[in-house]
């Protein structure tokens, strides 16, 4: 596995800039998430950007993921509206249409996946018009990603529609668990939706896994903590990661040590290299 930084923890900064400093700490992996200030798939310039991206990640020998939850790229007001579960439909076109945006940047910077989530509920609708919605609207994504050759990676999110594992067992089995549809697991959230021992939740599901999310939390808390700060069992989700076989990168995601990113870059990296036998 590799080393891995999130964009979500450099908000302070150009992300594009700092990756030779990340690179020297040993990072190997970037979580790019989409968003105006890092890498705007709507901005008129996006051929330019995505051009000064492939020459920085490559110089860095830098392997990457690209992440879709910016909290208003899509409504200044709302966060992280419009979604798989809008009750509009067309609202839930314009996640759709930001996902296969997001699937062409992955094909470009040869990325290793898109990783997304549902959503939060936000009207009365019952679960089998949610789950219409949802599968409904992931559908041209999936179609998208296929003809283009890109992984997608579906991470359960504490408080939206699809929060735990199972419940993202449920979506890959109503759309036919295509090959190309795999998790996004964040180590956090499954302490914070008590989905333990790690090693046990994850499981047989670990050989479906092609992103990780790494920050610490304490049950029931959708806060990161600096990784140490909390309950969560990095030894035995990461051997049950290894047993999987997944190689990918373990992205840090602390988007409130932001401010002090390059410290957090250090403690990250000290604290996961002995789990990862360096």
């Amino acid at each position: 596995m590799r080393l891995g930084f999130s964009t979500n923890t450099l908000a302070d900064v150009d992300p594009a800039m700092v990756l030779p400093t990340l690179a020297e700490l040993g990072y190997e992996s970037l979580a790019i998430t989409l968003d105006r200030h890092v890498l705007d798939p709507f901005a008129p310039d996006v051929a330019a950007e995505l051009a000064r991206w492939r020459q920085s990640l490559a110089a860095a020998r830098m392997r990457c993921v690209i992440e879709t939850g910016a909290r208003h790229l899509l409504d200044p007001l709302v966060k992280h509206e419009p979604t798989l579960v809008s009750g509009n439909a067309a609202a839930r076109g314009r996640r759709s249409d930001l996902l296969v945006r997001a699937v062409d940047v992955a094909c470009d910077l040869d990325a290793d996946c898109v990783s997304l989530w549902a959503g939060v509920v936000r009207d009365a609708a019952p679960a089998a018009v949610l789950w219409e919605r949802i599968t409904t609207a992931f559908h041209p994504v999936l179609a998208h990603a296929a003809r283009r050759g890109v992984r997608l990676g579906f991470e359960p999110e504490p408080g939206m529609f699809i929060d735990t594992l199972d419940r993202c067992d449920e979506l890959r089995d109503r759309l036919g668990r295509p090959a190309h549809l795999g998790l996004t697991v964040d180590l956090g959230h499954l302490e914070c939706m008590g989905e333990r021992p790690a090693g046990a939740r994850l499981g047989a599901r670990a050989r479906d896994v092609v992103n990780v999310h790494v920050d610490d939390m304490l049950a029931c808390r959708h806060e990161h903590l600096p990784l140490g700060a909390g309950d969560v069992d990095f030894a035995a989700a990461l051997d049950a990661l290894t047993a999987g076989g997944y190689r990918g990168g373990l992205h840090v995601e602390l988007p409130r040590q932001s401010h002090r990113w390059l410290d957090t870059a250090r403690r990250s990296a000290a604290f996961l290299r002995p789990l990862l036998g360096d």
